[in-house]
């Protein structure tokens, strides 16, 4: 049985009316908090494991291609694992990975070493991994096809209150009150370097412990928790299904308008705090640019609450289309400007960003069927546009300026333009115009 499109006017059964569904999604939920917070604890990691090891700006960025990277690689496994498994077991297993992954910060602080640190960083990946495959197209079908997109963003919302408190608790528990610049720890003798080094990597053990109890605890409450199985969204390993996820064009063009927007959002949130050093734009401080990062992430945070409620009035393509141009306006219009307009149009980005990814991936699985679980892993995995987009504008940036680098954002929300206004349609509207 196939899931209808989200909008669709496709009425549920009188059974489907009848159920509620606001338990186990207020359950499933908690996931999303989880891994928006234990992704945005990377910011923290980064200037804190820089100056610990001294490393430049490439070495320090493969925190980040490592993290985004997993995405790419553990995708596809993890659709397989739903097919093995169902949707709340495979949930069980992203949480318990990640768990372990938190518990690999103990060693890596212990050596200190950078690359346990990484490696703690890729198993981490691969759980959140798993549980976006397993969560994101399970809220998707929890409920009528006509709200899919709505609850997406309610419970991404919650996801965005992650990234929100993240770095006020890794600011406060993680990173040191009186650091020791790049010149001081080079300046230190070799003993004393180890010893700093020791002192430094710990404080990261005592968070991510109680993130990994956490994560463990959080994996036993899902594993016995009742959650409503989902059979016409799954099919079992051997069970052969007459359809392909090559034959859904949505999915394809969904998988093009995950990579861009995640790109695009990762491109303009790592450019920000130089961005608003410039003395052309704002001559702020790297302290002071920082906080007002905050506002570009939260913003992403209110855009999604509000829009949980917009998208069960208005149709999901229309509202990403109408987003979709405002982004890449405010985009421009910092290109093009200075000062404090500048600044803020590109603050605003993060508003307008909100609904983006729970929009393309409503859309993307949307009359999938049984090759839901297939096909979210293949967006998924264009979460890589996270660790390349981001690279591709800093190469641009070191030719032509950061200012005017920003084009290549621009190109990526009209692309999102297009697939909201055509690439989007499923199967059954395009046979319908045909």
């Amino acid at each position: 049985m196939a899931i209808a499109s989200p909008g669709s006017s496709t009425p549920p059964s009188v059974s489907e009316s009848s159920i509620s569904y606001t338990v186990p999604l207020a359950v499933v939920t908690t996931l999303f908090f989880m891994w928006g917070f234990l992704t945005c604890l990377n910011d923290i990691l980064v200037p804190h494991l820089k100056s610990i090891f001294d490393l430049n700006y490439t070495e320090i960025m493969l925190i980040q291609f490592a993290f985004f990277g997993a995405y790419f690689v553990f995708s596809i496994p993890s659709a397989k694992i739903i097919d093995w498994m169902g949707y709340q077991r495979s949930m069980v297993v992203g949480l318990l990975t990640m768990g372990v992954g938190a518990f690999l910060f103990v060693p890596a602080a212990s050596a200190p070493s950078y690359p346990l640190f990484l490696v703690a960083l890729i198993v981490l990946a691969a759980g959140i991994t798993c549980l976006q495959v397993a969560a994101n197209p399970y809220v998707t079908v929890l409920g009528k096809p006509e709200t899919a997109s709505s609850r997406l963003n309610l419970t991404q919302a919650f996801n965005s209150l992650g990234t929100f408190l993240a770095p006020f608790f890794g600011g406060l528990l993680i990173l040191s009150a009186t650091p020791k610049t790049i010149e001081q720890i080079r300046a230190l003798a070799p003993d004393t370097l180890h010893a700093y080094r020791l002192h430094e990597a710990a404080t990261v053990k005592l968070p991510y412990v109680g993130l990994g109890i956490a994560l463990v605890l959080l994996a036993v409450a899902i594993g016995s928790f009742k959650l409503p199985k989902i059979p016409q969204a799954q099919h079992k390993v051997g069970e052969k299904v007459n359809d392909s996820i090559w034959r859904h064009p949505n999915l394809v063009f969904g998988a093009i308008g995950i990579f861009v927007y995640v790109g695009a959002e990762v491109a303009i949130g790592s450019f920000l705090v130089n961005y608003f050093s410039r003395p052309e734009i704002g001559g702020f401080t790297e302290r002071a640019a920082a906080n007002l990062v905050a506002f570009y992430w939260g913003g992403a945070m209110v855009g999604r609450f509000i829009g949980s409620g917009i998208l069960q009035k208005i149709k999901t393509e229309r509202v990403l289309g109408i987003c979709a141009v405002c982004a890449a306006a405010l985009v421009t219009t910092s290109m093009l400007s200075f000062g404090h307009v500048a600044m803020w149009s590109i603050i605003l980005v993060g508003f307008f960003n909100s609904i983006m990814f729970p929009s393309i991936f409503t859309l993307g699985v949307a009359e999938l069927g049984p090759l839901t679980g297939d096909g979210s892993g293949i967006l998924i995995m264009a979460i890589v546009g996270g660790a390349i987009i981001p690279v591709a504008q800093g190469a641009i940036a070191d030719r032509i300026g950061i200012h005017h680098a920003f084009f290549l954002p621009v190109i990526c929300y009209l692309y999102i333009l297009f697939f909201a206004l055509s690439g989007s349609k499923p199967n059954s509207e395009r046979k319908l115009r045909a």
